[in-house]
């Protein structure tokens, strides 16, 4: 699996709530980036272009 988030900064993140962040959150943070990328993508190539925009997502 890739790496799409950032571990340092989530954490810090969830400290702002005083929180703890595992790393099973991570990667499952991490699945969930990926797929809504390859759903915007998909969304961006049905729309006739190759550049995902903010609106796809």
């Amino acid at each position: 699996m890739a790496n799409l988030i950032t571990k340092k900064a989530n954490k810090e993140e969830a400290k702002k709530y005083d929180m703890r962040l595992p790393d099973s959150v991570l990667e499952a943070l991490d699945a969930k980036v990926a797929e809504i990328i390859k759903n915007a993508a998909k969304r961006a190539e049905a729309n006739g272009r190759k550049t995902i925009k903010e609106y796809d997502l």
